[in-house]
Parts: structure tokens; C-alpha cells; sequence
């Protein structure tokens, strides 16, 4: 079973000061997803490779470990890797490599590689933005880019339950681990450990049930209704936040009237790798 404690120690990293961690929430969402949107509708590897490198400056200017983003970076892969991996055998193409009924062509195999550019950099992208940005930060600055309102209230009420829900599966894990019980132990029998996982998965939805329901009342009680209004902090957005958002744009126009002036010399890396 996964330590689901390493959610406290994220927010506690995205707690932390430095020039990325210090600016705006709203500059730090919207960099993340222009960044995604720009390698997304890519059509070549110069685009992702360019922006991998300016995240790769940015994680360290915000002072994070290469190699503790690395590592959250390959936990979040597999989710669309498991797709990448079949892409090069799928596609039509000149055959590159051929072994019984299974075969490689180039245009599936490009397909492949520029899907993994992009989605390293979606990913990198997303890892920094969750490294320097706590959870509340990241929906405060949904609802001040004017997400739905029940949308806003459903994520706040999320995040703040998130750590309670922690807590007590936190406790849970003790109180099993102070009886010895261990989900990989070879002494107890497998369908046992695997019923006992399954009565702490069923005690936590009856838990989490009971608090909601605990939660409701006190909202209630406070005079809470579908037509409460959020509250939130107005703050001005100072220059460093001005400089970062315009720095991406200018890197952005940059790369694209390089691509279009200096394609056919840049050679593999500025040739179109996507399926028509």
C-alpha cells in the first residue's frame, strides 16, 4: 500500500521560498497550461525539447531536486505510456523492423517519440506547478479565473477534506501496523491480507460518509446555502509575475519564427512527425 502521507510533504514543498514559489497562483496555472497547450497542437520535436529545457531552468530556479521531479515525473508516465508503447507497431509506414507477425514502421515510431516529448513536458510542466503551488493556492486561483461556482466549492471542500481523509488512514495504518500486520507478510495467508485491505477500504468510505455528513451540518449551521458566495483575497499581481508570463509568451513566439524562418535546418527536430 502506498504512503499516502507524501501528499502532506508535497504541500509542505509547495510551501517553500523561492522566485517561483513567491509568484501569483493564477501566473503559475495559466504558464502550466499554455505550456501544455503549446507542445500539444506540436507537430515536431523543437517545440517540446525547447520547452523542456526552459522548465528544466525553471525547477531550478525554484530550487526543487531534478531528481525528486524525475521520480514523480516516471510515477505519472505510465498512465499514458502504457498508449506510447504500442504507437511504432499500429502504423502503417516503412517497415523498420520486423520479428514474426509484429513489425516497427518510422511513421509509427515517430508518432511515438513525438507523444512522449509532449507528454514530458504536460508532466514536467505539471510537477512544477504541483511542487511550488499548495492545493488551496491552486483552486483559490481556479476561482479567481472564474471557474463555475459549485465547481470552486466542491474543489475547496476536497482539498481541505483530502488531509482529514489522510489522517485517518493514517491512524488506521498504525493501529494495523501496531497488531503486525503487514499487507506483503508471508506468515498470514494471501486472501486474508487481501480481505483485511478490503474491510480498510470499506471502513474508510463509511468514514469518509460520516464526516461529510458531519461537515454538511456545520456548513448548515453557519448558514451555508447553494447561494453562498466564496470569499476571495483580492491581490495585485506584482512584476516578477508580469515578467515570468511575458517571458514564456516571448520564448514561445521565439520558437515558432524560428521553426518557420530555420525549419529545414534543423533537421529531424523540425520535420512534421504527426500522423495525417
Amino acid at each position: 500500500m502506498a504512503d499516502i502521507t507524501k501528499a502532506l510533504n508535497l504541500d509542505e514543498l509547495a510551501s517553500k521560498d523561492s522566485p517561483i514559489h513567491n509568484l501569483d497562483g493564477r501566473i503559475k496555472l495559466i504558464s502550466a497550461v499554455l505550456a501544455i497547450v503549446v507542445v500539444a497542437f506540436s507537430n515536431n520535436l523543437f517545440i517540446p525539447i525547447v520547452m523542456e529545457i526552459y522548465l528544466l531552468i525553471i525547477l531550478k530556479i525554484a530550487k526543487l531536486s531534478y531528481l525528486n521531479s524525475f521520480k514523480r515525473l516516471l510515477l505519472l508516465l505510465p498512465f499514458g505510456g502504457a498508449i506510447i508503447i504500442f504507437q511504432p507497431f499500429i502504423h502503417p509506414g516503412n517497415i523498420l523492423w520486423r520479428y514474426s507477425w509484429i513489425t516497427v514502421t518510422d511513421v509509427g515510431l515517430n508518432w511515438a517519440i513525438l507523444l512522449l516529448a509532449r507528454m514530458t513536458v504536460s508532466l514536467t510542466a505539471i510537477v512544477i506547478l504541483s511542487s511550488t503551488s499548495p492545493m488551496q493556492e491552486i483552486v483559490e486561483s481556479l476561482r479567481k479565473l472564474k471557474m463555475p461556482k459549485d465547481l470552486a466549492m466542491i474543489l475547496s471542500i476536497m482539498v481541505r477534506f483530502l488531509f482529514i481523509f489522510i489522517d485517518e488512514l493514517s491512524t488506521i495504518r498504525k493501529s494495523q501496523k501496531s497488531r503486525n500486520f503487514h499487507i506483503h507478510s508471508k506468515i498470514t495467508p494471501y486472501k486474508w491480507r487481501v480481505r483485511q485491505v478490503g474491510y480498510t477500504i470499506a471502513m474508510m468510505f463509511v468514514k469518509s460518509y460520516e464526516q461529510g455528513e458531519r461537515i454538511y451540518k456545520s456548513m448548515i449551521s453557519r448558514g451555508f446555502s447553494d447561494k453562498s458566495n466564496i470569499y476571495n483575497e483580492k491581490k495585485q499581481l506584482l512584476r516578477s509575475d508580469y515578467i515570468y508570463i511575458i517571458t514564456m509568451i516571448l520564448l514561445i513566439i521565439i520558437i515558432e519564427v524560428i521553426l518557420i524562418k530555420y525549419s529545414n535546418q534543423l533537421g529531424y527536430l523540425g520535420e512534421n512527425l504527426s500522423i495525417n
